[in-house]
């Protein structure tokens, strides 16, 4: 089945999408970030087919996301580590896990919990505007055109 591709479109979350927009590799990347790094790890814990697992870490691994690190020589076994745009990607993920937590956790409440390492507390992630530090949400934002926009189409 072919994948469509969004990468070519003047907007940030379909190129985000391009990325990792299909199921399986935010998984793949949450399991990286929690130190479940190793194929057969990774196979196991997802219970993933290993023609998927091979396509989605070869792709995160060609968009620069992950990195393959050699761990055995005899044979040749891989790990694969998250690189400075992976881990960005992670800081989505605890947005997605925000959501997750307040509209799907149910009754039983969330399945993991996150200690932030600066004041030791058990937390979640909030977004705040990087110029006045006040809260950000999709409410409070007007969109407007970027430099990278797409030109207008104009009609006849």
């Amino acid at each position: 089945m072919q994948r469509t591709r969004f990468g070519d479109l003047a907007c940030s979350i379909a190129r985000t999408l391009d990325v990792i927009g299909e199921p399986w590799s935010p998984l793949i990347l949450r399991d990286i970030y929690v130190g479940i790094n190793r194929f057969e790890q990774i196979q196991q814990e997802l219970d993933i087919s290993r023609k998927v697992l091979t396509e989605r870490l070869k792709w995160l691994v060609e968009k620069e996301v992950l990195q393959r690190h050699a761990y055995s020589e005899r044979p040749p076994r891989y790990e694969y580590r998250l690189t400075a745009k992976g881990l960005e990607l992670c800081d989505l993920l605890l947005v997605m896990v925000r959501w997750g937590d307040r509209w799907t956790a149910g009754e039983a409440g969330p399945p993991v919990l996150y200690r932030h390492h600066a004041c030791g507390q058990v937390s979640h992630v909030e977004l705040h505007c990087s110029v006045c530090a006040e809260p950000m949400r999709a409410t409070d934002v007007d969109v407007l055109p970027g430099p990278g926009a797409a030109p207008a189409v104009t009609k006849a």
